[in-house]
């Protein structure tokens, strides 16, 4: 029996991270829930308690569009979120039990694109492993190579980690990224493995996974650690690769003429 519902999981965790001041509301002496109380939803989304204790306990697990977008409004969700509590509340025929999927393959003009760019780059599948990286990347970041994956890294290498100084600020992005991405599709083997592996190794993203926050988009920039010239601020670009099963080409630049942009020359004459 499947007892995954999530989005009772989401409702949940939302509620909590809510603190009663933040609505409006007396947080008052004898409160012993983290942030809201189911009731209090019910009463900012107009509808009936009973309902809503329903739908956190997921013996209902798709309200109407008006009952969504009421309870969003009063979890104060931000547009991304309110688009992901949609799709998991929306209802589905049964699915198919999901095919083995074929190794993926970078196409050999995007390789070229990667091998021949002069900024670091490198290409990922839709569960971060790294498919493609060039040597600029890779003095960049010395874990980044072909075989890795980047939120594995991230969260239980020690050298990846040092590598972000904005580490906190970086895996709290990465995580509300992966939630996007997963959606209501948690069931692929692939995305379960992974968060599972996740799960085990690392309290940080056990943490963060809870929180259920959401980010299609993901931070433009980020600091970047390197023991040969120190700190870069570099922009991220990320390119969908058309026609691929979510294959991405991610590329780090520089704005012209600053500090930032003269290391990176530094490091592009080294390799």
């Amino acid at each position: 029996m499947d007892t995954h519902k999530p989005l009772a999981e989401f409702l949940r965790a939302r509620r909590e991270l809510l603190r009663p001041e933040d609505v409006g509301l007396q947080r008052g002496e004898r409160r012993r829930v983290p942030g809201l109380r189911r009731e209090e939803v019910a009463m900012l989304a107009g509808i009936s308690s009973e309902y809503y204790l329903r739908l956190e306990q997921g013996r209902d697990q798709h309200p109407s569009d008006q009952v969504v977008d009421a309870i969003a409004s009063a979890l104060q969700l931000d547009e991304e979120s309110r688009a992901h509590v949609a799709e998991l509340a929306r209802s589905r025929p049964e699915r198919r039990p999901l095919r083995r999927r074929r190794p993926e393959r970078v196409p050999d003009g995007v390789r070229m694109l990667v091998d021949t760019v002069n900024v670091p780059a490198f290409v990922m599948n839709r569960y971060r492993d790294v498919l493609a990286v060039n040597r600029l990347a890779n003095v960049l970041e010395p874990t980044l190579i072909v075989g890795a994956n980047r939120l594995v890294s991230l969260f239980t290498d020690e050298e990846a980690r040092t590598s972000h100084p904005d580490w906190n600020q970086n895996t709290a992005s990465v995580v509300a990224q992966l939630r996007a991405d997963t959606g209501a599709e948690e069931d692929d083997p692939q995305f379960q493995a992974l968060i599972g592996e996740l799960s085990m190794k690392s309290e940080r993203f056990r943490q963060l996974w809870a929180r259920h926050d959401v980010s299609v988009t993901g931070s433009p920039s980020g600091i970047v650690h390197n023991r040969q010239v120190g700190d870069l601020t570099l922009h991220r670009e990320k390119l969908a690769v058309v026609g691929s099963a979510g294959l991405v080409v991610v590329m780090y630049h520089a704005a012209p003429g600053t500090p930032d942009a003269d290391k990176l020359a530094l490091l592009s004459s080294l390799t």
